[in-house]
């Protein structure tokens, strides 16, 4: 999730646990720094653009050496702050803290790698957006309430709320996503689509419109849903997967990468520009855009490069956003793809 959402869900966790015992804005800023510091590994280098993609949200978002470094960080704030007594109740907040920075990742479609060392994989329950307002603002009321309250029981209360509130929306995304991943297998099952893979992720900031791609070894297929549609019947975009492409060079270890990362979801392509060949992870994004395209090197070469470019593109974000709540309030069966390539709604 955004920074600010991981801020405002730390500063939740440590004034809930931490309660009247130190003052509450000791328990809000160190739960701000402990719901930050997983994410401090953006700013680690590990030599090209894909890798730094797959090797975010790796370790220092493992649940086994965050509960590792929990009693470290907890015995340097009790020292700080001469509360030394407190010690036990600081590692039990700021485990909290810093443990469910990692699973409230893991509720996202990025992939968070859990249990490292252990096993490597992306785990992701592709439920919410990166961010969702609906989530954070019950947090931040809550949080802001507390301080103002210098940690008396209404303020607490508020506080407890917030945390109600938010987690019963995380709820609620499962809910929402496995009615939308039962209507397009019914939707997919009365078309004839035939795919190995099917992803259900909420459209940008809400959990009203779901994106649907469903993956086969020679195409992908997108589509959208709202929770309010009356007719259960999807409506898909058909696209190449660039079959031949992936047979030849699905095996050069950045592809590989990438791959395993997006647990399958993804194309290869070359580019219209310089022929050269493409990788795009078809989780985050919108057709024809996505975040994350890189550019692999050149097919004429014996080996393709080692350290492939990032060259993903946004498209014209504002459009998509207007498509996506128009989307999401009415019935409109018109491709987003149409809709960027003409440039209006």
């Amino acid at each position: 999730m955004d920074s600010l959402t991981q801020i405002a869900l730390g500063s939740a966790v440590s004034v809930a646990v931490m309660g009247r015992r130190t003052a509450v804005w000791k328990a809000a800023l160190w739960g701000a720094i402990g719901g930050t510091l997983p994410d401090l590994d953006a700013f680690i280098d590990h030599g090209s653009p894909l890798l730094n993609m797959v090797r975010h949200r790796a370790e220092t978002h493992s649940l086994f050496y965050l509960t590792l470094f929990a009693p470290l960080l907890a015995a340097l704030v009790a020292w700080w702050h001469g509360e030394r007594v407190l010690f036990k109740r600081w590692w039990l907040a700021l485990w909290l803290v810093l443990v469910t920075h990692p699973l409230l990742d893991n509720m996202t479609v990025y992939g968070t790698q859990l249990l490292q060392p252990f096993t490597a994989h992306p785990y992701g329950l592709d439920s919410m957006f990166i961010i969702d307002p609906l989530y954070t603002v019950p947090l931040l009321i809550g949080v802001v309430v507390a301080m103002r309250g210098r940690g008396d029981a209404r303020g607490l209360r508020w506080n407890a709320g917030g945390l109600m509130i938010s987690t019963s929306y995380l709820a609620w995304s499962l809910t929402a996503q496995a009615h939308v991943r039962e209507v397009a297998l019914a939707s997919m099952q009365e078309q004839g689509i035939g795919a190995d893979k099917v992803l259900v992720t909420p459209a940008p900031f809400n959990t009203v419109l779901w994106r649907v791609v469903a993956v086969s070894p020679t195409h992908y297929f997108e589509g959208y849903h709202s929770l309010i549609d009356k007719d259960r019947t999807m409506r898909w975009t058909s696209h190449e997967r660039g079959a031949a492409l992936i047979d030849r060079y699905a095996s050069h270890t950045p592809a590989s990468h990438l791959a395993n990362f997006s647990k399958g979801f993804y194309k290869m392509s070359t580019s219209a520009e310089t022929g050269n060949v493409l990788i795009t992870d078809l989780r985050m994004g919108v057709e024809p855009s996505y975040t994350f395209t890189f550019d692999l090197g050149s097919p004429s070469q014996v080996l393709l490069s080692d350290a492939p470019r990032h060259v993903g593109q946004r498209g014209n974000v504002g459009l998509a956003l207007q498509w996506v709540w128009k989307r999401a309030l009415t019935e409109t069966r018109e491709p987003l793809s149409i809709v960027l390539e003409r440039g209006a709604l």
